[in-house]
This record gives structure tokens, sequence and C-alpha cells, in this order.
């Protein structure tokens, strides 16, 4: 196997979920999470830059996507189980996990349910360690208000915001069009389990080598220069690698720059 390959993976009784199978079988394998509203398409411009001899699985996660959209449980923990499946699924018995934003969130919590299965983290925007009420209140209110269809001007500005430089205008529609087929429940539901997410007391018990993606044009209210010294700090073996000029979707903006990275922290796994 090489080119991306579209495969489906049934994760729980009526629930299965869309995945790109990029790279060669064989060595190590890296698992790419997105954030809330968005897809596998979230890591479409990264695909593009990555050699052959690196397998990439890059799901959409439940409610996202073309993912089906069960009536509930659109917690961490759910989407943490989906990931084993999809693993299983791909027949992989480690891999480097990575999540963007609240996908980082999740990646954490595989490292800590499933440590076996978990070769390496790479987190991308990732929220601080402890939850923000303060921060969060007005993405409370703005989340709650959300109806059938979302509003694409209320997307494409959501979005907007967590650049800080110019991307190609059609990869952003692609993302827009992708946050428009999530349902303003799966919003809703998942919402507080990433505001209220908290494993702090337990980060040092993930020892794997961990990477830190962070943009220093970040304007996310918690995942500031603070949050990621946080992360580094808490979690043994990991080093932060700072982005200049990006914001909070670093790898959005400097998609070569990110797969390059990638490819070079994969590869330092190996000695």
């Amino acid at each position: 196997m090489s080119g991306p390959q579209f495969r489906r993976v049934t994760v729980s009784p009526g629930v299965s979920l869309p995945y790109v199978d990029q790279g060669a079988d064989g060595g190590v394998a890296v698992l790419l999470i997105h954030g809330l509203g968005d897809s596998f398409r979230s890591y479409e411009r990264v695909l593009a830059h990555l050699p052959g001899d690196v397998r990439v699985l890059a799901p959409s996660l439940r409610g996202h996507g073309d993912a089906d959209r069960p009536q509930q449980d659109y917690s961490p923990g759910a989407h943490v189980r989906d990931m084993n499946a999809l693993l299983q699924h791909a027949g992989v018995a480690d891999a480097v996990v990575g999540g963007h934003s609240s996908g980082s969130q999740v990646a954490q919590l595989f490292a800590l349910t499933y440590p076996q299965h978990t070769r390496a983290l790479i987190l991308i925007g990732a929220p601080g360690p402890h939850p923000d009420a303060a921060a969060a209140a007005g993405r409370d209110a703005e989340i709650a208000a959300l109806t059938d269809p979302i509003d694409e001007a209320w997307l494409r500005a959501f979005a907007e915001s967590t650049v800080a430089a110019p991307v190609p205008p059609m990869f952003l529609d692609t993302i827009v069009a992708e946050s428009r087929k999530v349902p303003a429940r799966v919003y809703q539901a998942a919402w507080p389990g990433i505001r209220d997410f908290d494993v702090s007391s337990d980060l040092h018990r993930i020892t794997q080598p961990t990477l830190i993606v962070w943009g220093d044009h970040d304007g996310v209210p918690v995942a500031t220069r603070t949050d990621q010294d946080e992360l580094a700090h808490a979690i043994p073996n990991a080093r932060l690698l700072i982005y200049r000029g990006a914001g909070h979707s670093p790898h959005w903006e400097q998609p070569e720059r990110f797969a390059a990275d990638l490819v070079t922290f994969v590869a330092d796994l190996s000695f």
C-alpha cells in the first residue's frame, strides 16, 4: 500500500467511521485525530507531503464528516474506544497518536487508557492541562445557541479564527463544508467533555515520547504558551516545538514543515 486508501470501520453497534489509510504496512504507524467540527480532511494538506514509508491512519470521529451520528456519547472516552477499534481493524499493535485541539485531548486519554497501544504522542494546538471555566464561558453560549442548519458564516469565522497565516481558499472551503455536516446536537453533546477535560493528575503516567506543536499566534484562550509549557512540564518525555507565525492550526498553515517534523519524530523513535 502507498497512496491513500479510503476505508470504513464499525467501532460499535450501529456506529462506523471512515478513515484514510496511507503509506506502507510495517514500521511505525501514525494515527491522526482531528478536533471538534473537523474530519479526516483536517490532515489533507499534511498527507500530501508524507513519504510512502510512513503509514498514516486519519479518521473522521463519530458525528463528524461522513461518520455515523449516534444519538449519544460524544465524550472523549467514546472517541478513545473508537480509535482503539480502528487500530485493531487496521492491524496496528501500537501507533504514534496525534491530535489537534480537542483531538489532542483524545490522544492524551488514549495514551492513558491504552499505553500498550501508544508508541508516542503528538499534540497540536493542545488545550492546557487544567479546565478554564472563564475562558470557555463565551463558547458555552455560542454552542448552546446552535441550531440546524448551522450558519455557514459562523462556521467560516470559527475556522478562520484558528489560522494566523492564509491557507488556500479551496482548503478552507473544504473545512467549512465538512463542518456543516456536523449537526448542532453533536457540537452540543461533545462540548462539555472538551470544556471539562482534566487528566492533569495523570499526565506523569504518559512516559512515551511526546511532541507538542504550537503556533506562536495561537489565539485560543485555553491553548496559550503557558498552557503548552505546563503540558511539557507535566509529561515527562515531552518537548515543545514552536511554529513562528502560525495560529491554532499549524498543520494547516505549514503542512510541509509539519510533515517533515512528523517524519523526523517517527524516525527518532527507531533509535
